[in-house]
């Protein structure tokens, strides 16, 4: 990072001055936890790994702590947020603390969960963000399917949820997220961040989840991922009594199950996405 990206950073006292100015009373509803300690977003930036030609996606900017360390490090940032008084505050700012930098940054002031590659100018290659809470894994998933061009992401995001956004088959966590994600891309967990670098503090730790996109199967992905939706609604039973109203009958389920090379006595959650796209293309050409 460069001494002018360093100086500029926020830190504690930074935020509640931005935040009294503004009169923002962070809320659950939006899932506002600003970061204000400048040690954990250059660890962000670092970790993103991200390159002087690169164009990042910041949802949910709030301040600006994650926004001013992001400047420096990438020819762009596009900061996508939701609260119209944050949104107009932060080209401000940026143009306060980071001058020179300032031409890098385009704000939109709209939901995460409806931008489209259409509605944004530049088109992002990285996604680094300290998303809300409450939505952070429709997020993913939307802008991992809306935006092609991102190959990459660093998200923070709550302990759990990156456990099970990163989960592999087999273990307690593995779900719905963990395999949906796995259609775009491999995640990793790659770090924890404790509560207290948060204002306010929110009641748990969050960690940082490196997402790195693959080719998408050649598949249905909605078919996909509504067998997945099924498999994992009654995760106790087995996937031949589990799939049974997909497929139409228990029998059905495991005549597919089995000719997609899957025992029907396993369950969803010892699947990997390579056997939910085998299932589904094994239904498919049932149906011919």
């Amino acid at each position: 990072m460069t001494e002018a990206g360093t100086s500029a950073l926020l830190g504690p006292a930074d935020i509640r001055r931005l935040a009294g100015e503004l009169d923002v009373r962070p809320t659950k509803k939006l899932g506002q936890n600003f970061v204000h300690d400048p040690n954990t977003v250059r660890r962000i930036v670092t970790t993103a790994a991200l390159t002087p030609d690169d164009v990042v996606l910041e949802v949910g900017p709030g301040l600006g702590s994650l926004t001013l360390a992001l400047l420096p490090a990438a020819s762009h940032v596009v900061a996508v947020e939701i609260d119209p008084v944050l949104a107009a505050r932060l080209p401000a700012t940026v143009a306060e603390r980071a001058p020179d930098l300032a031409d890098r940054l385009t704000v939109h002031n709209s939901d995460a969960l409806r931008v489209s590659a259409d509605q944004l100018t530049r088109q992002p290659t990285a996604l680094v963000a300290n998303l809300p809470y409450n939505v952070s894994v429709p997020v993913v998933l939307h802008l991992l399917a809306e935006l092609p061009t991102m190959t990459k992401a660093l998200v923070m995001v709550q302990a759990e949820v990156a456990d099970r956004i990163a989960a592999g088959p087999g273990t307690k966590v593995y779900g719905v997220p963990s395999v949906k994600v796995a259609w775009y891309a491999e995640a990793r967990r790659v770090a924890t961040v404790p509560r207290s670098v948060f204002w306010p503090a929110p009641n748990v730790d969050s960690a940082l989840v490196l997402l790195t996109r693959r080719p998408t199967p050649d598949a249905d992905r909605d078919a996909v991922f509504a067998l997945v939706d099924a498999a994992f609604a009654q995760r106790r039973k087995t996937l031949r009594a589990a799939l049974a109203t997909w497929a139409g009958s228990a029998d059905r389920a495991a005549e597919i199950l089995t000719g997609a090379g899957v025992d029907p006595s396993s369950r969803g959650e010892t699947l990997t996405i390579a056997d939910y796209v085998a299932i589904t293309r094994t239904a498919g050409k049932a149906l011919r």
